[in-house]
């Protein structure tokens, strides 16, 4: 067994401003999971780190982004022309970022945020967390 290298001082820690966390455009049917991700909303915005995210105003989505701002944090959205135009976009975003395909809004969150979360979700999140964390 070996033990780990250790730390080098002479290099600057990793300051994370902005976590893109991915999940569902749906509550799930625990109140354990709404209650985590406000928890998580809130969290960030005491820390000063931005939120990264699918854009959405329902589901998980909408309450992660509602208690980001509700506690004065800044919350980023990410969403494909279509979703957008089916008015599932949050209105009232820090910004909203609007892209033509689902691999941009991908390649975009990324580009975004130097952390990466998953919250419970459906396939399409467990896709967006797994493809961020092969590249």
């Amino acid at each position: 067994m070996s033990l780990p290298a250790p730390v080098d001082s002479s290099q600057p820690l990793r300051v994370i401003k902005k976590v893109c966390v991915f999940c569902g455009s749906s509550t799930g049917n625990r109140p354990v999971y709404r209650e985590t991700a406000a928890q998580l909303g809130n969290q960030l915005a005491a820390s000063g780190i931005a939120l990264v995210y699918g854009g959405g105003r329902v589901g998980l989505m909408g309450v992660l982004a509602d208690s980001v701002l509700r506690a004065g944090g800044e919350a980023i959205g990410v969403m494909p022309r279509a979703l957008a135009e089916k008015e599932i976009a949050h209105a009232t975003l820090t910004h909203l970022h609007v892209v033509e395909t689902m691999h941009e809004r991908k390649a975009l969150m990324a580009d975004l945020a130097d952390a990466f979360v998953l919250l419970p979700g459906g396939f399409g999140s467990w896709e967006e967390f797994c493809e961020v964390v092969t590249w």
